[in-house]
Parts: C-alpha cells; sequence; structure tokens
C-alpha cells in the first residue's frame, strides 16, 4: 500500500505541474495575424512627406498617394520563403507610377523588412504589451563615418495590443501600436544650439497590415542656421487596402 500510495503522489505532482505550466505559457497572435502577405494584396496610404527647403531654412511637408502591392513570393539571399512588395506613387488626379521596391520575410518568430537596403526587425514574437525587441540590429549604424547613427540601439516596444483604433476614416477593432523611437537631443526651440528629434511609431491592424506609420528625423546646425540634407519625415495613413 504504501508503494502504490508514493506512485500515486508522485503521478499527481507531475500532472499538476503539467497543468501549472500550461497555465503559465503565454499564447498570443501569431506575427501573420497582423501582417498578412499575400500576392495581389494592396494598401493604398496617404504619403505626408517633410523635407527641408530654401537650403535648409524650413522643413516642408508634401502630400501624395502611394500604394504597396504584394508583387511576388520571392526567396531572400538566404533562401528563405519572402515577398516582393512594388510601390506605386501619384499626386492627386496624376497616374500611379512605380518608384521602389521593398522585400517583407516573415519568420518563425518575426517579421523582416528590406526598405533602401536596410533590413529592419517590425514585428516580433511574443506579441504583448510591453515586450521589447532591437529592430534595427541588422542595421550597420556604428561605424565612425557612419550616416545612420541615429538608428542605434531602438527598442521597439509593443503599445495597446489588441485595441480599437481609428485611422483616417477607417475604425479598427484590432490594432497594434509599436513604439520605436521618442528622443530629443538638445533644445529644437533654441536656434542657437544643435538639435536633434528622432521619432518612430507605426500601428498594425489585424487581417490588414500596417496601417500608420510617423517617422521624423531632423538635425538642426546653428551655424548655418538650418537643417542638414538627411533631415526627413514622413506619415503614412491607410487610405485603401483590399
Amino acid at each position: 500500500m504504501k508503494k502504490i500510495s508514493t506512485l500515486a503522489c508522485l503521478a499527481a505532482l507531475v500532472f499538476f505541474s503539467a497543468c501549472k505550466k500550461e497555465k503559465g505559457e503565454v499564447i498570443t497572435a501569431p506575427i501573420d495575424a497582423y501582417s498578412p502577405f499575400v500576392v495581389g494584396k494592396y494598401i493604398t496610404y496617404q504619403l505626408d512627406s517633410l523635407v527641408p527647403v530654401n537650403f535648409g531654412a524650413a522643413l516642408e511637408t508634401r502630400t501624395f498617394e502611394v500604394k504597396y502591392v504584394v508583387d511576388a513570393a520571392i526567396t531572400d539571399a538566404n533562401n528563405r520563403p519572402s515577398f516582393r512588395i512594388i510601390r506605386y506613387m501619384k499626386k492627386a488626379g496624376d497616374t500611379w507610377v512605380s518608384d521602389a521596391t521593398f522585400m517583407a520575410t516573415p519568420t518563425t518568430n518575426g517579421l523582416e523588412f528590406v526598405e533602401n537596403n536596410l533590413r529592419y526587425i517590425k514585428l516580433r514574437l511574443p506579441i504583448r504589451d510591453g515586450y521589447t525587441w532591437r529592430g534595427n540590429s541588422h542595421i550597420e549604424a556604428y561605424g565612425l563615418n557612419s550616416e545612420l547613427k541615429y538608428l542605434a540601439d531602438w527598442d521597439y516596444a509593443y503599445d495597446s495590443v489588441g485595441v480599437a483604433t481609428t485611422v483616417g476614416t477607417y475604425d479598427l477593432e484590432d490594432v497594434i501600436k509599436v513604439d520605436q523611437r521618442d528622443e530629443i537631443i538638445g533644445n529644437p526651440a533654441d536656434p542657437n544650439s544643435y538639435s536633434e528629434i528622432n521619432y518612430s511609431m507605426e500601428k498594425y491592424a489585424a487581417g490588414i497590415g500596417l496601417v500608420y506609420r510617423k517617422f521624423l528625423h531632423t538635425e538642426y546646425q546653428p551655424g548655418t542656421s538650418s537643417y542638414t540634407d538627411a533631415s526627413y519625415g514622413l506619415t503614412l495613413t491607410m487610405i485603401d487596402h483590399n
């Protein structure tokens, strides 16, 4: 009887331990829930592009429409399944003209996106509030002569996972927000001192993909009282999708 009782106790411990483990596991939505890629899929955005004008004396916003189209299923340099995305651009009343090509690579635990030959880790598992990762870790931003130093050490973080959000004219029920950078160096209000602003944030909607993006990088030089040519910004707001 004592032997049977001991075996019963051991079995109970294993059972309850397994149950505890199952309860402790964090199960979140898969990456493709917020970044579905299918050939033929498109999302159209209003693009507000911020650029220096008058030799950097000011920043001016120029507005376009851009359409991101999943053009083909391909493989990347590491033979991983990927998707080629073509961007088309136009001003109101004009015809679409292709102007850029990107690549998206869904991985087992994230989403990589190549833009202007720079590889970003846009999304990462698990998708839960507060989870962070180094989204720019594939970008060489530490070199002595690097022009991308402002992209170094970015900690991406999920914020407001699965919330209802309005983007443009769309009321979306399930959206995740990815905070990427919110940095101010110096005092932008003081024209006599150097200042730099780095800000980036994106929103993804379930079943659609990227629905909103805001990015800003400015460098102000007091000696010339102007913004450098490297200063730029953009805001993408979804206006149509299939």
